[in-house]
């Protein structure tokens, strides 16, 4: 029996302004976008070429919820995106205005540098060490 994640809800202020920052800036794939009613909608979003983990924005709908948007990580590395050309991909999205919280650095677990997201999530964009 094979189980897997199959997303992370990730509070945002704004649906449009997210899903355009993860296409624009990160070259995410919008999967899906479903209105389910009133303000709420079904918004999926993956890295190009992910078939595992989704990222499901979740529009913050109550002040609690709004205090922790930027804050799902209580101020450490939240979430980690993994790819194959670490320097290819710094310098795109760099050139995005992706803000980047250090310069990369090489560690025994592969090339890493942190970033932020639109709202202050930290994110580690990392390429692997191959075995």
């Amino acid at each position: 029996m094979q189980h897997t994640i199959a997303a992370i809800a990730l509070l945002v202020r704004d649906y449009d302004e997210a899903i355009a920052f993860y296409t624009r800036c990160l070259d995410f794939e919008l999967i899906e976008d479903t209105p389910l009613g009133g303000d709420k909608r079904w918004v999926l979003l993956a890295p190009p070429g992910s078939r595992e983990t989704r990222l499901l924005l979740a529009q913050a709908s109550t002040s609690e919820q709004d205090a922790c948007v930027g804050e799902q990580g209580g101020g450490r590395v939240f979430l980690f995106l993994h790819v194959d050309d670490f320097y290819a991909r710094y310098e795109v999205m760099r050139s995005r205005g992706v803000r980047f919280l250090e310069w990369p650095r090489e560690e025994p677990y592969g090339t890493v540098a942190v970033f932020e997201d639109l709202y202050g999530n930290k994110w580690d964009l990392l390429q692997p060490r191959r075995p």
